[in-house]
């Protein structure tokens, strides 16, 4: 038997029966190819609604009939047990109860608010509604199986219809939604019921909703522990424990692929923690420093400020006393000179000698040129007063002028933080740039992802310095990369040899 290939690559096995066209015979071409194709979709879509036609009109007939024949044994049920008028009504709220229930707990399904006891009240419904009518047998149940079981098989026909259009409209709104919520078919549970039990365990608890995902999880679990355990043997060494994670985390709802990922995801998030807090401390500590600079900055404002009151009052306090006292001498000695004047005019007069009163006149102008000298003592007095206090003075603006001084050298210091901050802009857009053009040059090249990577890695040992590659961490240039740390490492080997060859973006 031959097998042709079309144009697509799938192999395809010829049609039994059809004869085979002849050797260097090309086969000939219909007129109409485009019939053939399109009569069998069309043929499938008549029988599909054809058999949903069916199954419809079947369905509500063998509902019916079953309702009819339930109703029917469930009013002689009631009035074999004296319910009276209320007889006829009994079989309709059990029954209807039934589809009503049903309905209910699809709509709330489709609400996403299931409610697993209305279903449960339906079945037990069902079973009762059974049973009433398999008791409307005449005679004793044990003593006409015959008449139980056809009593109870009307209302059987009547469930069983209703709990497919159930079934059905289920799973047309979960296909609407796009949700596969297939669950453990019953042969699986048949033929390996231990292995089933987990499998739904784990669907159940893990929200698995596909049979099938759930299928190549079991295998590929397998398949893993296998080859592990040949790999093992052959190296004759223990699995280690990132190797038994597969095995172990299985039971918690993990895949392969999932727990294999675990000690990198691990390792990232760690890392993510601690420049986290590395970022955290260094903020705090740069807070620290900005406040001891503001604390010492307003201590010694404070300072200033002290200092320059205590000397102002202490220039203040020996002007006003310098005053006082120059005053008060002034006054005592002008008062002396006039009593020592009066008495030796009035002695004068009393001796009537001329000579002898302009003589005590001279003496009185000589106590008056002494208290005149004594007045200007205090006047220098005075001036060393206010000496002192515009040295006080002159002191209080040296505080200020450091005062002015402290606040200029914390605003140049702003200031080379701004303009640190703004190198460090223009040094990342010159690296941006220089990593563009490199890219640039690259993509003109045609150079290979691993080229590129090891130009890249090239390009990151220069911004960093240039000096020793092992400085630039490998998960450095794994994130920047996006390959794993082995790749990294591969990828930094290269790049040195190609700085080592002179190259220079």
């Amino acid at each position: 038997m031959s097998i042709t290939t079309p144009l697509n690559g799938v192999p395809r096995l010829p049609v039994p029966g059809a004869a085979p066209a002849a050797s260097g015979t090309p086969a000939r071409v219909t007129d109409t190819p485009s019939s053939v194709p399109d009569a069998a979709p069309t043929q499938a879509a008549g029988a599909l609604r054809f058999l949903t036609a069916l199954a419809v009109v079947g369905g509500v007939v063998l509902a019916a009939i079953g309702f009819t024949g339930s109703y029917s044994g469930l009013v002689k049920l009631g009035q074999q047990h004296h319910f009276g008028w209320f007889a006829h009504v009994f079989p309709v709220g059990i029954d209807a109860g039934i589809v009503v229930l049903l309905a209910l707990d699809l709509h709330m399904i489709r609400k996403g608010t299931p409610w697993p006891v209305v279903r449960l009240v339906a079945h037990v419904l069902t079973a009762l509604t059974v049973l009433f009518n398999a008791a409307a047998a005449k005679g004793p149940v044990r003593s006409d199986l015959v008449g139980a079981a056809m009593h109870g098989v009307l209302p059987v026909l009547f469930i069983v219809a209703v709990e497919a259009a159930r079934r059905l409209l289920i799973k047309a709104a979960r296909i609407e939604a796009g949700i596969d919520a297939a669950g453990v078919p019953l042969y699986r549970w048949i033929l390996a019921p231990v292995s089933s039990w987990s499998m739904f365990r784990q669907m159940k608890l893990y929200g698995l909703t596909s049979y099938t995902q759930a299928v190549a999880r079991e295998q590929a679990r397998v398949v893993y522990g296998q080859m592990l355990k040949q790999q093992t043997a052959k190296e004759k060494r223990k699995a280690s424990p990132a190797e038994l994670l597969p095995l172990t985390m299985a039971r918690f709802g993990l895949s392969v692929d999932e727990a294999l990922a675990l000690p990198q995801e691990a390792e990232e998030a760690a890392r993510l923690r601690a420049e986290q807090e590395a970022q955290r401390t260094a903020d705090a500590e740069s807070r620290a420093v900005q406040r001891a600079k503001l604390a010492e900055i307003e201590r010694l404002r404070s300072a200033g400020e002290i200092e320059a009151a205590k000397h102002a009052v202490i220039a203040q306090t020996g002007v006003a006393a310098a005053e006082s006292k120059a005053s008060r001498a002034e006054a005592e000695a002008l008062a002396a000179a006039r009593t020592e004047a009066a008495a030796k005019g009035a002695a004068a007069i009393e001796s009537a000698d001329e000579a002898d009163a302009n003589k005590r006149a001279a003496e009185a102008d000589r106590a008056a040129a002494e208290t005149r000298r004594r007045t200007a003592e205090t006047n220098r007095a005075a001036a060393e007063t206010e000496k002192a206090a515009a040295e006080a003075r002159r002191i209080a603006a040296l505080d200020r002028q450091a005062e002015a001084e402290a606040d200029r050298l914390a605003e140049t210091a702003a200031k080379d933080a701004a303009e640190a901050k703004r190198r460090t802009a223009e040094t990342r857009a010159a690296v941006a740039e220089v990593e563009l053009r490199a890219v640039e040059a690259e993509d003109q090249a045609r150079l290979t992802p691993k080229e590129r990577g090891a130009r890249k890695v090239a390009r990151m040992i220069l911004a960093a310095g240039g000096q020793d590659a092992d400085q630039l961490e490998l998960t450095a240039i794994a994130d920047a990369l996006g390959v794993s740390v082995s790749t990294a490492s591969e990828r930094r080997r290269e790049a040195m040899d190609l700085l080592r060859e002179g190259y220079r973006p």
